[in-house]
């Protein structure tokens, strides 16, 4: 395997790097279950990737895990910070603690939800960077609103944000 194409051509280096101290406030709350910090969007890093700190709080209600889902456009990848987060894998779910890394590539089924009782705490990536912005912004107004969407909604909502429900029946 070869380095990718160069991006930066020019002769010269220059002073660049954007730094995001760790006392930022939360960008986004998605009702009482989870809090997102944008460190790196896909619009501040030209598309290469996106990489979010989710915040878990609240464990989901009995029997409404949610459902495997894949993306057509771009990779996943979650590392635990803290906390127990259980993560599915298309396979089966697993409860990891801090330091496990699960890797999704296009087409991959996963999930996760904070099923411990406990704050949690992980780094989502995803690569290319696309506008997960706009899908995270939608849950919480949904979620701010109480609404509830009825399945077509779900689905065109998810279209939009290039995420699909994996049917596993």
């Amino acid at each position: 395997m070869s380095y990718p194409p160069q991006q930066y051509t020019v002769e010269s280096p220059e002073v660049s790097a954007t730094l995001r101290g760790g006392e930022a406030p939360v960008d986004l709350a998605i009702g009482e279950r989870s809090k997102v910090s944008y460190l790196a969007t896909g619009e501040t890093t030209n598309g290469l990737f996106g990489l979010y700190r989710w915040e878990l709080q609240a464990v989901p209600p009995p029997g409404s895990m949610p459902g495997g889902h894949f993306h057509r456009t771009m990779a996943e990848s979650f590392y635990i910070l803290s906390g127990t987060v259980a993560l599915y894998d298309g396979d089966k779910w697993v409860d990891t603690s801090p330091g496990d890394y699960l890797y999704v590539p296009p087409g991959g089924i996963h999930s996760f939800a904070n099923t411990s009782g406990e704050p949690a705490s992980m780094l989502i990536l995803f690569a290319p960077g696309g506008p997960r912005e706009g899908y995270f912004e939608e849950l919480a107004d949904i979620a701010a609103r109480g609404r509830e969407l009825t399945h077509d909604e779900w689905v065109a909502l998810w279209a939009r944000h290039d995420q699909y429900e994996a049917d596993l029946r």
